[in-house]
C-alpha cells in the first residue's frame, strides 16, 4: 500500500486505493496510509475490489471524499462485454443478479441507518427488475469539447470529441466509438459518423477553459413503442444561422430513414457546465414523441419530464397502481410533480370514480398532460401547473385528500413541502424515489409523525448505474 504524507493530501491531488465496500448510498469506501495513520476514502461510481486512482474533492478529519479518474485494476467480479465504457455505467461489468445483490443491500441499509428503520425487511414486497438489460434507456445525452481524453494516451489532447464527459472532468470529453448497452444501439454506431460531419461543418466544439466554441451537446429522445426518435442540437448562439441543418437533416434521414422524426435547434450561451436551453426552434418534423404505457398514449416533449426507462417503468406504475387499490377510501387523490402525469393519469383511468388532482410546475410538461387526457379521454383528472408550494398556499382543498402519490426529484422533498403534507393529515401517501437515500432521510420525519409503512418494493429502472427505484405504501396513525 502507498504511504501519503497528510501535509501533501490537498485538493485536486490524486491518490491510490482499492475499494473495499460500499457505502449506504452507493460510495465506495477504500483506505489509504498517512503519516498519521489510515484515512477512508469515499468514491462514486466504483465497484469493490477495484484498485482505482481518485481525485481529492473534499478532506475531513478523519476522511477524504474522490471522484474516480481511472480504475487501474479490475475487480474479480467484473465480467467482460463488447460496448464501449462509459462513465455512466459502472456497473455493466458485473452481472445483473450481482448489481441485484448490491443494489438490494444498500436500500436497506440506507433506510436503516438514515431512516432509522431498523426493522425494514419486515415490509419488502418485491425486486422488480429492468425487463430489458441492454438499451433501456429512452433518453440520452452526449457533449462537445474541443479537448479530448486519449484513453490510449492516457492525456488530454486538442481535438474535436463528440461523446461523455471524462470522469472527474467538467473540461474534457471521451469519444463513443460504438454501442454503450444503455441506448440505442443504432443511433449510437453512427455517431462517429455524425462527430465527422460536424468536424467537416467548419464549426467548433465547446472549449470550455476558453469558453468559446459553437457545438455544445446533443439530446436525443426516443420512443420505445415507436420505435423512432427526435434530435435536439444544443449550440452557442454566434454564427448560428450560417449552420447547414438541411445537411445534417439529410444524413440522418439517409440513415435512419422513417426513424427520425425531428431536429430542434436550441440556444446555450451560458458558460457553466449545464445543457440549459433556451430559443428552442424546430427545424424539421416534430418536437414530441409518442409512447403507449398500459392502454394509454402519452405525447412528451423534448423537456418533459419522463422516465428513463420505458419498459420497467411500466412495471413502476402497475406497482403504483396495486398500492392505490390497497386504500380502502379513495374519492380524492392528489399527484405531486406528475410530469407528463402518466401516474395520475393511470389512477384516474383505472379508478373511475375518484377525483385525481396533478400538480407540476413544468410548463412543457403541464402542456403534453392535458393533451394527454383529452386523447385518452379522462374526465376525473384536474391539473395544476403550479410549484408544489404555491398549490398548497393557493388551492383551496375542501378536505384532505384521501391518498398522495408524490415522486420528487432526487433531492427528496424539500422542507416546505413536507411541512405542507404534513399540515393536510393526509391518511395515506405513496412516495417513489429514485434514491433511496434521500427518501430514507424523509421518511425519518414521516414516521416522526404517525405514519407507517405498510410495504415497500424496489424496481430496477436503470441497469448497470448505481441507481435504483424505490416505492413505498405508507399508512398515517390515529
Amino acid at each position: 500500500m502507498i504511504s501519503y504524507q497528510k501535509s501533501n493530501l490537498k485538493k485536486n491531488s490524486l491518490i491510490e486505493t482499492k475499494i473495499i465496500d460500499l457505502t449506504f448510498d452507493g460510495k465506495g469506501i477504500g483506505r489509504i496510509k498517512s503519516s498519521e495513520g489510515y484515512l477512508i476514502c469515499f468514491v462514486e461510481n466504483v465497484i469493490i475490489g477495484q484498485v482505482i486512482i481518485g481525485k481529492i474533492k473534499k478532506i475531513k478529519s478523519n476522511h477524504i471524499v474522490c471522484s474516480l479518474i481511472e480504475v487501474k485494476v479490475k475487480s474479480e467480479l467484473e465480467i467482460t462485454n463488447e460496448f464501449d465504457d462509459i462513465p455512466g455505467a459502472p456497473f455493466i461489468n458485473l452481472d445483473i443478479k450481482t448489481q441485484r445483490n448490491i443494489k438490494l443491500k444498500r436500500s436497506i441499509e440506507a433506510f436503516k441507518r438514515i431512516g432509522k428503520i431498523h426493522d425494514i425487511e419486515n415490509y419488502f414486497d418485491e425486486y422488480i427488475d429492468s425487463p430489458d438489460l441492454y438499451h433501456y434507456r429512452n433518453k440520452m445525452e452526449y457533449s462537445f469539447s474541443a479537448i479530448k481524453y486519449d484513453k490510449i494516451k492516457q492525456t488530454d489532447v486538442d481535438e474535436f470529441a463528440l461523446g461523455f464527459k471524462k470522469r472527474g472532468s467538467w473540461w474534457m470529453v471521451e469519444d463513443l466509438n460504438k454501442d454503450s448497452g444503455l441506448f440505442d444501439k443504432d443511433f449510437e454506431d453512427f455517431l462517429p459518423t455524425l462527430k465527422s460531419f460536424f468536424m467537416e461543418s467548419g464549426f467548433s466544439p465547446w472549449h470550455a477553459p476558453k469558453k468559446e466554441g459553437f457545438f455544445k451537446y446533443l439530446k436525443i429522445r426516443k420512443s420505445i413503442s415507436n420505435n423512432n426518435f427526435i434530435i435536439n442540437l444544443i449550440t452557442t448562439s454566434k454564427n448560428h444561422e450560417l449552420f447547414k441543418f438541411d445537411e445534417l437533416i439529410y444524413i440522418l434521414k439517409k440513415r435512419f430513414k422513417e426513424r427520425f422524426t425531428g431536429l430542434i435547434h436550441s440556444i446555450n450561451d451560458e458558460i457553466g457546465d449545464r445543457s440549459y436551453q433556451s430559443n428552442n426552434k424546430l427545424i424539421y418534423g416534430i418536437d414530441y414523441i409518442e409512447e403507449k404505457i398500459l392502454g394509454l398514449n402519452f405525447k412528451i416533449s423534448l423537456n418533459s419530464f419522463f422516465q428513463t426507462n420505458t419498459n420497467s417503468s411500466k412495471k413502476l406504475f402497475q406497482k403504483v397502481v396495486e398500492y392505490v387499490s390497497e386504500i380502502k377510501e379513495r374519492k380524492v387523490i392528489l399527484d405531486l410533480y406528475c410530469g407528463t402525469g402518466t401516474i395520475c393519469q393511470l389512477i384516474a383511468k383505472k379508478f373511475n370514480d375518484t377525483e385525481v388532482i396533478g400538480v407540476e410546475i413544468i410548463d412543457d410538461a403541464i402542456k403534453n398532460a392535458k393533451e394527454n387526457i383529452k386523447k385518452n379521454k379522462i374526465k376525473n383528472l384536474k391539473l395544476y401547473n403550479l410549484d408544489i408550494k404555491k398549490f398548497f398556499n393557493s388551492i383551496y382543498l375542501d378536505s384532505a385528500p384521501d391518498l398522495i402519490t408524490i415522486d420528487p426529484p432526487r433531492s427528496g422533498i424539500d422542507k416546505k413541502t413536507m411541512l405542507k403534507i404534513l399540515d393536510i393529515d393526509c391518511k395515506n401517501l405513496i412516495y417513489i424515489s429514485c434514491n433511496p437515500a434521500t427518501q430514507a432521510r424523509d421518511m425519518e420525519i414521516l414516521l416522526r409523525n404517525r405514519y407507517q409503512i405498510k410495504k415497500f418494493s424496489l424496481i430496477d429502472q436503470f441497469p448497470h448505474t448505481s441507481h435504483i427505484e424505490s416505492i413505498l405504501l405508507l399508512i398515517k396513525t390515529s
